[in-house]
């Protein structure tokens, strides 16, 4: 795991209001451009626990749609790397520490 600042991308729901959302745990959670947040747990049933933010290496993940999302590059801090299925999206990145910084 680094501290040093990681680029990846990630998909969101964007709300009418501006901001983003995660698209499955802790959906209520609204996020900016800019801020940095910090991962937090959220035990989901039927949901695998990992903590932290996932994204990815690139804006490629084949296992979900893409219907009224947006992808957004962010940065990342306190990275650890998680490997996935390509239909996956391959590796992902497992992060402490995200801030949006544009839609792509």
């Amino acid at each position: 795991m680094t501290d040093e600042i990681t680029i990846g991308y990630k998909l969101f729901r964007q709300r009418l209001d501006g901001t983003f959302g995660p698209l499955f745990i802790n959906k209520k959670q609204k996020l900016v451009i800019g801020e940095w947040y910090e991962s937090e747990a959220h035990p989901t049933k039927g949901y695998a626990f990992r903590p932290g933010w996932h994204s990815l290496l690139l804006p490629i993940a084949p296992h979900l749609s893409e219907k009224n999302r947006v992808w957004c590059e962010v940065l990342l801090r306190g990275v650890e790397l998680f490997e996935r299925p390509v239909n996956q999206g391959g590796k992902w990145f497992l992060a402490k520490h995200l801030k949006i910084s544009k839609v792509i």
